[in-house]
């Protein structure tokens, strides 16, 4: 079985303020130990650099993800990049991204981050209405989104994502498609949109169970998704995957790399990683300690921090691919599932795809299955039915 690319996962887990809708491992830490966080990190990625399975294999895609990475100091990210290319080499023109969240503090190292190697730039502006950035306890206003996108420019970045949401308690059509024409009128090479979600064990749940948020019914949540997806065309970003658009090539090559289920390495409190199995044709995976205190001191005494591995048989690993898969706006290469896990998906899942087919929520091909549009707001059901 040929390997997949490699991906290398760094997460920071620091945040100055927590939102209450965020699932994500962060932590609100006033004065971080950046230098034992550093330490820890480069330690945990020589281990897992030097192992068997990703040993020799160069990264195709990094991504310091949060948390708020765009709070750690330059030098951190200088130094795991440099360190991960000598570890392990870089594929040509790998990308290499970095979350920030658009304040002025951190708009202030964008060109220190694009020294040290970042070429991509991810930015967590949720909204462009003030009165919902509020809601959201986003820490920045509306104008340092402004400002931080042409820091990021003049940094020479020319490839940006900003991650909108809608769904929002008592948004209009209107409010958010006011959000988005902002945002594409500043001419980002990318955008992830994506509906609010009230995840468990949030304060936003607890929140909601106590007093429910007016939040958009059904029908036009639906509309928003459409609507999303529509403007969006007009203005030639392409819909890659249900939630990210791009223009042409600017893809996000690292997380189409966890849709194709391509194996990555993960450091970092709370970061998982996986590798395919090449005897079983299944696949391991592994989840480290959340808090960071723990982890750097698990990684310094011992040299891991894993919290939770797992390995899955054939079986299972082909229902998560295609799970994962579905997702994508191409849907799942036949061919390539077939080589990766050794018989056609469709052949193997069609007792529980076939409804889907029959109700034209999946289209079929001899080269692909995929989601149609009718199935589009299905999509978490229907990936669903073949775990």
């Amino acid at each position: 079985m040929p390997s997949s690319p490699l991906m290398l996962y760094v997460h920071i887990p620091y945040c100055v303020h927590k939102c209450h809708y965020c699932d994500f491992n962060s932590h609100e830490r006033l004065q971080p130990d950046w230098p034992a966080y550093q330490q820890a990190l480069i330690h945990e990625l020589e281990t897992r650099a030097r192992s068997a399975v990703f040993k020799d294999r160069a990264l195709s895609s990094i991504f310091f993800g949060g948390g708020t990475p765009s709070l750690a100091p330059p030098e951190l990210i200088a130094q795991l990049i440099e360190r991960a290319n000598t570890l392990c080499g870089f594929t040509d023109g790998i990308e290499i991204s970095l979350e920030a969240n658009p304040g002025t503090v951190d708009a202030n190292n964008f060109s220190a981050y694009r020294q040290a190697g970042v070429n991509r730039l991810s930015m967590g502006v949720q909204s462009l209405n003030n009165t919902e950035l509020r809601w959201l306890e986003r820490i920045h206003g509306s104008d340092e989104v402004f400002n931080a996108f042409q820091a990021a420019r003049k940094a020479g970045f020319n490839n940006i994502n900003l991650d909108l949401m809608y769904g929002l308690p008592e948004q209009s059509m209107a409010s958010w498609l006011d959000s988005l024409n902002q945002a594409i009128a500043l001419g980002p090479e990318h955008l992830s949109c994506y509906q609010l979600t009230v995840e468990p064990h949030t304060r936003l749940a607890a929140q909601h169970k106590q007093k429910p948020y007016a939040l958009p019914e059904d029908e036009l949540a639906l509309q928003m998704l459409f609507t999303t997806r529509e403007r969006l065309k007009q203005a030639t970003y392409h819909a890659y995957e249900i939630s990210n658009f791009a223009k042409q090539d600017s893809y996000c090559r690292h997380n189409d790399g966890y849709w194709l289920y391509h194996d990555y390495i993960g450091i970092g409190a709370g970061a998982s990683g996986k590798w395919d199995d090449t005897d079983m044709l299944g696949i391991t995976r592994y989840s480290n300690i959340r808090t960071p205190e723990r982890y750097i001191e698990s990684i310094l005494k011992t040299g891991t921090a894993v919290n939770s591995q797992e390995s899955l048989n054939r079986e299972h690993a082909a229902a998560e691919a295609a799970w994962l898969g579905l997702r994508r706006h191409n849907g799942i290469d036949r061919q390539l599932y077939a080589i990766r896990f050794g018989f056609d998906i469709w052949n193997h899942f069609s007792d529980q795809l076939a409804p889907w087919l029959d109700q034209e929520m999946i289209s079929k091909s001899e080269t692909s299955i995929q989601l149609t549009r009718k199935g589009l707001p299905l999509a978490d059901e229907i990936a669903a039915s073949v775990l």
